[in-house]
């Protein structure tokens, strides 16, 4: 089983210019394809999210960041995307 937290959508500069590219989204999607293990795999639930990642199960969820300031913790969407069916 493997748990992937890559950066999120539109934020691939927040942790330092040019450490991750919005074109390896992609070539992440395509690895997954091709694991031989289980994965869970958690991003911002954005349509190119959906897009990139629509050979996949994608299931919608909501969260609280808690990094946000104490004005900004406001439910915000994610999406759990995996190679197997999760509980409902």
């Amino acid at each position: 089983m493997f748990y992937l937290d890559p950066r999120y959508w539109g934020c691939e500069n927040d942790y330092g210019k040019d450490m991750f590219s919005r074109d390896q989204f992609a070539a992440l999607a395509k690895r997954l394809a091709s694991i031989k293990g289980t994965f869970l795999l958690s991003l911002n639930d954005l349509p190119e999210v959906r897009e990139t990642f629509a050979a996949f199960e994608i299931t919608g969820v909501e969260t609280t960041y808690s990094i946000a300031k104490a004005d900004d913790r406001k439910k915000r969407g994610e999406v759990l995307i995996s190679n197997f069916a999760l509980p409902d």
